[in-house]
């Protein structure tokens, strides 16, 4: 019955299940991938997806397809929801960055915060440019330099995408 609490070792099969179920998903569509998923006490399972080339209605509609065509609700019941990663969520995983090279984002690191161009990303760090005024070094007046920077993914605290209009 929905509403009512299930038994941990039911939820934890019943998760267990879902992880299986999913990577057997995500092996079917490569492109696609897993940020977060959760089964709470009352059988509400949530599935957070995004993709190298963004995610459709569509591409939800297939994890959870293959989600609940894979599960008996005559053995247990529960309510699923599966969607896509916000626009303006911070970015979780490493793979989400390749899709946002030359956009700016800012990037808070546990020592400091950034705003710049992301110009490449891989499995260990990301690198950001972004322009400043500084004085001259002869004579007076301001010029405008190029700064670089890598940051490792370790020392992200959150990075997101700045949205323009």
């Amino acid at each position: 019955m929905r509403g009512l609490q299930v038994p941990s070792f039911y939820r934890k099969m019943l998760k267990d299940k879902i992880d299986l179920l999913l990577e057997d998903c995500f092996e079917q569509r490569s492109d696609l991938f897993l940020i977060d998923f959760s089964v709470t006490e009352n059988n509400e399972i949530s599935v957070t997806i995004d993709g190298d080339n963004g995610v459709k209605v569509e591409d939800c509609m297939f994890v959870s397809r293959h989600i609940e065509s894979n599960l008996d609700r005559d053995e247990i019941d529960f309510s699923l929801h599966v969607g896509s990663f916000g626009a303006t969520s911070p970015l979780i995983n490493a793979r989400q960055y390749a899709k946002h090279h030359g956009r700016t984002f800012t990037i808070k690191t546990y020592d400091d915060k950034f705003e710049g161009r992301l110009v490449s990303s891989n499995e260990k760090f990301i690198n950001l440019v972004w322009k400043v005024r500084e004085p001259k070094p002869v004579g007076k007046g301001k010029i405008t330099v190029e700064k670089s920077i890598d940051i490792d993914f370790d020392n992200i605290k959150e990075a997101k995408v700045k949205i323009k209009f």
